[in-house]
């Protein structure tokens, strides 16, 4: 009896160990050409259902099997990150100002709405909060961060989460501006810029961050029928390709509304799987995580 609780609990630390490692293992597979999986990003979090940005939208995620939360940051009067998409906390908190204006114990009296815009319960969390409840759980996708790109990486790196996290760079910059703002990207973090597929230069800026292994690629094209386009799945040879379903200007019109409101799946999700995305930012987790899973390229 002794010899099979011990095997049980070896199992068990086993297990956790793993449970724990998935979202590392999970990045790192995004930059592995050959993989079919594609992961699912979470805009702002489970906004549908409870405050965007906000610690309840991140435990949502995490307990629908999303992969990524995309959140967004701004600085307090004292210098703490919070999790914020606006420069003021008019539209999302029942305060008034820019977050720059509050010091944190002073933005934490305030409170969260809804997307309907009603008050909440929930309070402007920080960034230490979202990573300390997203830690061995899901991945965080850092956007609007770059003005704060030292802190941010220090943080990560306090909270252990180097290895859980996308960090977005200026868009439509080559690497070596990048680096001259910033200093040099170190090799164990996973960065993104946004790219314009529009622009003439978009192939040359792309190009520029190949010497970064860990490099993801967000392309955005409010067309479907650039020439570009032809060639994007050749991208997954050295990055991860990232393409949002949210809104038609960003996926060429093969976006989440199409999706759902129209049941065309395959024509806007599909589109983009079939373009080799392998990451997908969406407002629709829950159906897109179903749709993928029906194509057995979600776990």
């Amino acid at each position: 009896m002794k010899r099979i609780i011990l095997q049980l609990s070896i199992a068990c630390i086993a297990f956790s160990g793993f449970a724990q490692s998935v979202p590392e293992v999970s990045l790192k597979e995004v930059l592995n050409p050959k993989s079919q999986r594609v992961l699912v990003t979470a805009h702002r979090g489970d906004w549908r259902n409870t405050p965007e940005n906000s610690i309840q939208a991140l435990k949502n995620c995490i307990a629908m099997g999303v992969d990524i939360m995309e959140l967004d940051l701004k600085k307090t009067k004292d210098g703490q990150l919070v999790i914020m998409h606006d420069q003021t906390i008019d539209r999302t908190t029942t305060g008034k100002g820019d977050v720059s204006d509050y010091t944190l114990a002073e933005l934490k009296t305030f409170f969260l709405r809804s997307g309907s815009g009603h008050p909440t319960k929930h309070h402007v969390p920080t960034f230490i909060e979202i990573l300390t409840i997203a830690k061995n759980k899901i991945i965080i996708d850092v956007d609007k961060g770059y003005d704060y790109y030292p802190q941010v990486i220090k943080e990560l790196r306090e909270q252990g989460m180097i290895g859980q996290a996308i960090v977005n760079v200026k868009g439509s910059t080559p690497l070596p501006q990048i680096e001259q703002e910033v200093g040099k990207i170190e090799d164990d973090i996973t960065i993104m810029p946004i790219v314009d597929m529009k622009r003439a230069d978009a192939s040359e800026i792309i190009a520029s961050y190949k010497p970064h292994q860990k490099t993801i690629i967000q392309a955005n094209f409010s067309t479907d029928t650039l020439s570009v386009l032809k060639k994007i799945a050749s991208l997954r040879t050295n990055y991860g390709l990232w393409i949002n379903s949210l809104w038609p200007e960003q996926n060429g019109g093969h976006d989440d509304d199409m999706a759902v409101e129209e049941n065309k799946k395959d024509e806007s999700w599909g589109w983009l799987i079939s373009h080799k995305a392998n990451l997908i930012q969406t407002d629709r987790p829950k159906e897109l995580i179903e749709y993928l899973k029906s194509k057995k390229l979600h776990h």
